[in-house]
């Protein structure tokens, strides 16, 4: 019963949904029909997460200082993070031109932390093979983006689209769906 009420509750806000659901559609229009505007907005975006992750990392690895050996590679990764962000939100003409670069390097340096996050987690947990393997692969996909800049931006741009139009049209759907509950549910 209180999983229908949540139901109930949850398909009040369908109209959300299908808001959500056509901002990210059009988000992904765009990215199609004017590359160069949706790499402005993504830079602007990657500052901004950029800037919060690395917050988080430095808040986290004081926070869990006394518990880990890795302090200090948490700190350079979250100091890492700023860096990329404020420099993406100072220049982002500059940033617009340089957003690929900059991705790499932060992508490899964070990578290499990862691995050796890992290499050290391996006497305190089990599964550390994840973590090094994230940074593995954070490594590749900044050696790629260094390699090939014009054709990862444009490939980047493609992909954030094509997941936008997709989210959106899932949305969208959801919300219909909830507005028929809503209905049935008033009624």
């Amino acid at each position: 019963m209180a999983m229908v009420a949540g139901t109930v509750e949850l398909a009040r806000w369908w109209w959300t949904f299908i808001l959500r659901g056509v901002l990210a559609f059009g988000f992904g229009v765009v990215a199609f029909v004017s590359p160069p505007a949706t790499i402005a907005a993504l830079v602007l975006l990657f500052g901004a997460w950029a800037l919060v992750d690395g917050v988080f990392h430095i808040a986290g690895a004081i926070q869990d200082r006394s518990m880990t050996r890795s302090f200090w590679l948490a700190v350079l990764e979250g100091v890492v993070s700023i860096i990329a962000g404020a420099l993406a939100l100072a220049f982002p003409d500059v940033a617009a031109l340089s957003l690929l670069l900059i991705i790499s390097a932060w992508s490899i340096v964070t990578g290499v932390v990862e691995v050796v996050m890992a290499i050290r987690l391996r006497e305190q947990i089990t599964g550390e093979l994840w973590l090094a393997l994230a940074g593995i692969l954070s490594i590749v996909f900044g050696v790629l983006l260094f390699l090939f800049p014009t054709s990862g931006a444009i490939t980047i741009v493609w992909i954030i689209g094509a997941f936008a139009i997709v989210f959106g049209i899932t949305m969208i759907i959801l919300g219909w769906r909830l507005r028929g509950i809503h209905q049935r549910a008033s009624a």
